[in-house]
């Protein structure tokens, strides 16, 4: 009996403090004693050891799949972010509208952390100062609350992760950070619903005139992106299937505006997804302004110039969404210019991650942009690859090598192979897929696929700035920690040789897995790896499917699919709260 309660209390130690084990059992066998010792296993050496410190700034899509992948013990990780929630943001637009409810697309910050073999301690906290010299982050909390006595803090590192993501673009319009809604957080989106419901409630009023009351129905949406062509759908659908029940007189009088600067909305989509956006927007009477800038926005209106006739208007409105793209965080600006990268957008990362200019400081997801170099720097070499008997044509089994090659450091050039610039090259390889013989007899000229080439690394841009980027970022960094250690020469990270071309870790590769643009409905467009593009109401169910699986963990995919089915039985939520 004794020695039962000495195993059960020498297993309890084990289990709460997991350091040195050492039970003995003492087991009479007749005449005698048997005596059996245990000592410390391989995972209690190991807790003992130094750790390396990882701060990780933010707690969005890099942050969090940073988080959820690394496996590695040796690390002691320290989270630093004024929310401690992680947050599905292509979800956003819905909340706005009550389709689905805030609490259901967050998950706690420390639920994701405990279920690691890693020691993770979160801090709700802000970041306010990066010290690259002594390695240090300065912090001030979140709350109203004093943190053990003070406001602010700082936390050493020897390893530090940058994913504070990033703020919304207001290109230093008048007048926008005083009366604009903006779409990046939770709150932005309850803030959203509150007004919405707001307008219609005030247009409701009596004494009101039939020209206050559509004042206060224009809803101006500023942003012909993903985001805002969204958001501007799952209001078009709030008002015709919910408000519309309850405000019936109030319906004709409902305008919805979605300003664009460019020619087309949902740019970066293929054409086909495009046109059938504006055709079905137009359609559902929502009024798209293409090629209008605006200029200022006032409490009572919105000014927009013309692009093409500079003629300036004017639109008095009741609610203003601006979705038009991402800032830098004054911190990280302030960091960049300790770094030398004053004449940078976003921090600079190697393609590796790792901020230009610095050791052992990483940076993803929106806040961050991996420098590549350009693709006619590095076509020769490839080309060279491949046309070894220097006769300056490719055949088109060669020429589908090439462009394999290229894609595959630069995932984005795909986007603009389509265009104008490769239309003859990509039918010559239609007309001889499948024929081997035609493939290697067809003979394409190096110097007129250059030329094509030369005019789309002109127009090339960096990786978007999506959750689909962030995510695989996170994910390919923490794999790298979890291996750092297994490199005896250098365990402190990716080795600085680029020129030589000699690296442990291979160069993070994105990895484009299709984009959906829903647009009300029960319509959705997708836009899918090979060049499928897909939509209608069939669509719909996909795109159900694919977020639904993509939530972070089983209770925040039971909610949301729970809000579905109850929007469709019910209908969307119109209280204020």
């Amino acid at each position: 009996m004794a020695s039962s309660t000495f195993f059960r209390r020498a297993t309890n130690v084990y289990h709460s403090h997991q350091r040195f084990l050492v039970a003995i059992a003492v087991v009479s066998t007749g005449g005698g004693t048997l005596a059996y010792t245990t000592y410390a296993d391989a995972r209690s050496i190991v807790d003992d050891a130094p750790k390396k410190k990882v701060v990780v700034l933010g707690t969005g899509w890099a942050a969090t799949s940073f988080v959820k992948n690394l496996k590695n013990s040796s690390y002691d990780v320290h989270i630093v972010s004024p929310r401690n929630y992680f947050a599905f943001t292509p979800l956003l637009p819905s909340v706005t509208c009550g389709t689905v409810e805030a609490r259901s697309i967050v998950e706690p910050i420390r639920n994701i952390a405990k279920k690691k073999n890693v020691r993770v301690q979160f801090e709700e906290a802000e970041c306010y100062k990066i010290d690259p010299v002594n390695k240090r982050v300065y912090c001030r909390s979140a709350t109203n609350k004093i943190l053990e006595g003070r406001e602010e803090f700082n936390v050493e590192y020897d390893y530090l992760v940058v994913a504070m993501g990033a703020r919304s673009n207001t290109f230093n319009t008048p007048g926008v950070e005083e009366n604009c809604h903006f779409l990046k957080e939770i709150e932005d989106a309850q803030r959203i619903r509150t007004t919405v419901v707001d307008c219609f409630e005030k247009a409701s009023l009596p004494h009101l005139s039939n020209d206050h009351r559509k004042t206060l129905l224009q809803f101006v949406v500023v942003g012909g992106g993903p985001t805002g062509v969204e958001f501007a759908a799952e209001l078009h659908d709030f008002v015709t299937e919910d408000l519309a029940k309850l405000y019936p007189a109030l319906k004709p009088l409902v305008n919805i505006t979605l300003v664009e600067a460019g020619d087309h909305i949902l740019n970066m989509f293929d054409k086909r997804i495009t046109d059938f956006a504006e055709k079905k927007f137009q359609r559902d009477g929502i009024d798209v302004r293409l090629g209008s800038m605006v200029t200022k926005v006032t409490n009572k209106e919105i000014s927009t110039k013309d692009r093409g006739s500079g003629i300036v208007k004017s639109l008095p409105y009741g609610m203003i969404v601006w979705s038009t793209g991402i800032g830098t965080r004054p911190v990280v600006m302030e960091f960049m210019k300790q770094i030398g990268q004053t004449n940078r957008r976003v921090l600079s990362t190697d393609e590796w991650l790792r901020v230009e200019g610095t050791n052992d400081i990483y940076a993803l997801g929106d806040c961050a942009t991996i420098l590549q170099r350009k693709v006619m720097e590095d076509i020769e070499e490839i080309i060279k690859k491949e046309d070894k008997d220097n006769t300056d044509t490719l055949n088109v089994k060669e020429l589908k090598k090439v462009i394999k090659d290229i894609s595959e450091r630069y995932p984005q050039i795909e986007i603009y192979m389509k265009r104008k610039q490769f239309k003859d090259i990509i039918e010559l390889m239609k007309n001889v897929k499948g024929n081997d013989e035609k493939q290697e007899s067809t003979q394409i000229d190096i110097e007129t696929f250059k030329k094509a080439l030369s005019e789309v690394d002109a127009q090339m841009k960096n990786l978007p700035a999506t959750a689909q980027v962030a995510a695989q970022q996170g994910e390919y960094l923490a794999d790298c920690f979890n291996r750092m250690e297994d490199c005896v020469k250098n365990p402190e990270g990716p080795l600085r040789t680029r020129k030589e071309g000699r690296h442990r870790f291979r160069p993070f590769r994105y990895k484009h897995l299709g984009q959906f643009a829903p647009l009300g409905g029960e319509q959705t467009a997708a836009q899918l790896p090979g060049d499928y593009v897909i939509h209608g109401h069939s669509t719909q169910w996909l795109w159900y499917s694919v977020y639904a699986s993509k939530l972070v963990s089983w209770r925040t995919r039971m909610l949301v699919v729970g809000d579905w089915m109850r929007k469709f039985i019910f209908g969307r939520d119109s209280s204020r709260i």
